[in-house]
């Protein structure tokens, strides 16, 4: 019997060592987590998109036919990838960034609105850098290489009216003399939408959007256009922030629950061209076949804050450049370019105003947006 109990007394020690064991092990878990995302924390810091390295940045817009471009230069060339994964892409030298092409860098990224008809904003792009004496060197004149990608934002302002050269060129005029890049309806921001499935009579305005970090010497961030066909989440909390309307347009319903409803029903112009825009630039030094998967990397990012994405109704593509020569593993560039990427598309919504009879985030979500846009939530 004392032998019995003996034993008895040593199994509830044994255990109650155990339990503490563990009790101490998962609070020690949490103490390290806890401390490890403080460290992380500490260590990332947020940076304006303009101070990643010698980039030029200028916009303009016309705001009365709802269009504009965004241009961003690089007087001594940046290398350059690219990844298109929507269906409809309007776009101009994107073969200049395939890794088997000879040219290693390019001269200046254009994002643009009036869809294929805006490709000729490069001209003017093309003729303010080459009276800088911008380019490839071929002889008798200098040839700046430029690529170019648009966004389909014809059925918002005045669809006659699209971005062309005498924009391109005014644009790259300030990016040089006076630099005015700003998220919001700006650039090729200006006529950007999104929750186009039903129509544009239920869509939602967007914009022009970025977000940077600093990581030590490593410098990475993202400017996307957000004009996407679905909707767009949080990608953190996994919250519904823009996209479809209720009929009303006093609330938000998802995109493919409104596709599932209609799943026998064929559509075959879901506005073709919507497209979601993004460049990804990095002071890390990579190489063409390099920036192409951190671009691809990249479109991550996209995923994870737009449902449904890469459609045969967008023309989802995103740039990754290098403008500087620091030393960075290629996959963690690869990682945080997803992340910045769901982060300015956060801020192309937040900073989007209502325009064209198109309700902004801001108007649904008026008294947690205006703190973070120094607005009065009572206006």
């Amino acid at each position: 019997m004392a032998e019995r109990t003996q034993k008895k007394v040593k199994k509830r020690l044994l255990s109650a060592v155990v339990l503490a064991l563990a009790v101490f092990s998962a609070a020690s878990a949490g103490v390290f987590a806890r401390t490890s995302e403080s460290e992380n924390d500490e260590m990332t810091k947020e940076i304006s998109v303009t101070e990643i390295g010698p980039l030029r940045i200028g916009q303009t817009e016309n705001k009365q036919a709802g269009t504009g471009c965004t241009v961003l230069i690089s007087e001594d060339g940046m290398c350059a990838g690219l990844d298109v994964r929507g269906g409809g892409p309007a776009s101009r030298e994107s073969q200049l960034l395939n890794p088997l092409m000879s040219a290693q860098t390019i001269h200046a990224i254009v994002l643009s609105g009036g869809s294929a008809y805006g490709l000729g904003t490069a001209n003017g792009v093309m003729d303010y850098l080459e009276e800088q004496g911008i380019g490839f060197d071929v002889g008798v004149t200098k040839v700046p290489l430029v690529a170019q990608a648009d966004i389909f934002d014809l059925t918002v302002g005045d669809p006659s009216v699209r971005p062309d050269a005498a924009m391109g060129y005014e644009a790259a005029r300030i990016a040089f003399e006076e630099p005015n890049y700003q998220d919001g309806n700006y650039g090729a921001g200006c006529g950007a939408t999104v929750g186009k499935i039903a129509g544009m009579e239920t869509c939602m305005k967007t914009g022009i959007g970025s977000y940077a970090i600093e990581i030590g010497d490593l410098k990475i961030g993202a400017v996307v256009v957000l004009n996407a066909l679905g909707d767009v989440y949080d990608w953190k909390t996994g919250t519904q922030i823009a996209g479809l309307l209720t009929e009303d347009k006093t609330a938000l319903r998802s995109t493919l629950d409104y596709m599932k409803a209609s799943a026998n029903v064929v559509t075959e112009n879901k506005f073709t061209g919507n497209t979601t825009l993004a460049v990804v630039i990095t002071n890390a030094k990579f190489d063409k076949s390099q920036l192409c998967k951190i671009a691809g990397m990249a479109h991550d990012g996209y995923a994870r804050s737009i449902d449904p994405v890469h459609t045969s109704a967008d023309g989802d593509s995103i740039y990754a450049v290098s403008v500087g020569d620091v030393a960075a593993d290629q996959d963690l560039v690869g990682a945080l370019g997803a992340e910045v990427v769901s982060e300015a598309i956060i801020r192309a919504v937040q900073n989007a105003e209502s325009a064209y009879g198109f309700p902004a985030a801001l108007d649904l979500h008026r008294e947690e947006y205006a703190g973070l846009r120094g607005a009065d939530p009572a206006q």
